[in-house]
């Protein structure tokens, strides 16, 4: 097989990661990949334990697809087994656990939408479930060997939870562990995982070592700051931008970000030369707006298509530009004449339960027929005229009485 020469490979691969350990090491593996026509695995671990991508899981999963690329080989770890113990990576108290079925489910969810940038015949699916699970107590204590309690206490996370005396549990001790031990089992040269995953990475990189393999180069990767320009992109903080979202809220919530931002997702997000990203940091001094819808028209054409981004826009304007209700809204018909607000939100989807229908009123975030309702207990009575109801800055509702 033939690759490109080392040095291209390597301005490509360099691009936007945030720390390579080590590149000397890198180098003389695509060199040898280069002499012997023999492709370099690189690993990525997928934690299951929540179904849905974001834009922030797209940064890794890019920089897999350009060693596919160029050649290599893209190996996708679903921790099924490694989800049973929770990752602890910066978090401040112990993970809940996943069962074996939702760890599988979840990881199979994954590989679908990875395989929106993943080219997904060239890339080789794994379940840490098939060597983890065959381990025994025995092999557990020698693996335990390996690493000392102190070595653990370096990394970030477990060091502040034990200087404030919060409880770290043994079996998270195991989980930088068991993943070290995919990269045992493979033999990969390289391994891909965001700046959050370093100390994982190196725990890797080191149990290769001890078991007379040839340890794998760590590349990071930055992570993505949310939509409300703060934290790290997370659906538990409600700042994410998913893969599985409408084109519309994609659309939406793409233009919602700061403006510093703008760069950095267009830098992070999207592919292609040097020159259009400095032509866009031109369009980003003059004019920010126009710049950000066309960071979400090209963010959208990745998850949907051009044309989903084309009425993406076009639905964006008319809503929230003009004021006006989307114009191919459903209609919602029910046998009764007079619904409670909170049950009607609740039974549209709108809400998930009373008490965040309720939440929602009071924040005086619905409308009907334009007219904001504020009062918790506000009956609607429905007409064979469709009346338009608006909760949220998204979600609209043609409803009526069924005739």
């Amino acid at each position: 097989m033939s690759f490109p020469p080392v040095k291209e490979q390597l301005d490509l691969i360099v691009g936007n990661t945030v720390e390579i350990i080590n590149e000397e090491e890198l180098e003389r593996k695509l060199a040898r990949s280069f002499e012997t026509r023999k492709p370099l695995k690189i690993k990525l671990g997928a934690d299951p334990s929540r179904p849905d991508l974001h834009l922030g899981h797209s940064v890794v999963l890019r920089k897999l697809r350009e060693f596919q690329d160029l050649g290599h080989e893209a190996i996708l770890i679903i921790g099924d087994f490694t989800a049973m113990i929770g990752d602890p990576s910066g978090k401040s108290k112990t993970r809940p656990q996943l069962s074996a079925d939702e760890a599988r489910k979840n990881g199979q969810t994954y590989f679908e939408q990875a395989s929106i940038i993943l080219e997904r015949r060239k890339t080789t699916i794994c379940y840490n479930s098939e060597w983890l699970g065959r381990m025994t107590f025995d092999d557990v204590i020698r693996l335990s060997s390996h690493y000392t309690v102190a070595r653990m206490l370096e990394r970030d996370d477990f060091e502040k939870r034990y200087r404030l005396r919060e409880p770290i549990s043994i079996h998270e001790f195991l989980y930088p562990l068991a993943q070290g031990m995919d990269s045992v089992h493979l033999r990969n040269d390289i391994e891909l995982g965001g700046t959050d995953q370093k100390f994982n990475l190196l725990v890797g990189r080191d149990l290769q070592r001890e078991y007379g393999i040839q340890p794998q180069v760590c590349i990071t990767m930055p992570l993505l700051v949310g939509t409300f320009g703060e934290e790290k992109m997370s659906k538990s903080l409600g700042n994410a931008i998913c893969f599985n979202d409408s084109a519309e809220d994609i659309y939406g919530k793409t233009l919602s970000i700061p403006d510093e931002l703008i760069e950095t997702y267009f830098t992070l997000l999207l592919t292609g030369p040097k020159q259009p990203l400095e032509l866009f940091r031109e369009v980003i001094r003059q004019n920010p707006r126009e710049a950000k819808r066309t960071l979400a028209k090209h963010v959208v054409s990745i998850y949907h298509s051009s044309e989903d981004a084309e009425k993406a826009e076009e639905h964006f304007d008319r809503v929230f530009v003009h004021k006006k209700a989307p114009a191919d809204i459903e209609l919602v018909t029910f046998e009764t004449g007079s619904v409670p607000l909170a049950e009607l939100l609740v039974r549209l989807g709108a809400s998930s339960s009373k008490s965040e229908a309720r939440r929602l009123i009071s924040q005086n975030a619905v409308q009907i027929d334009n007219t904001r309702i504020s009062d918790i207990n506000y009956e609607v009575s429905l007409e064979t005229e469709p009346k338009i109801l608006k909760a949220g800055k998204r979600k609209f509702f043609r409803i009526a009485i069924k005739k």
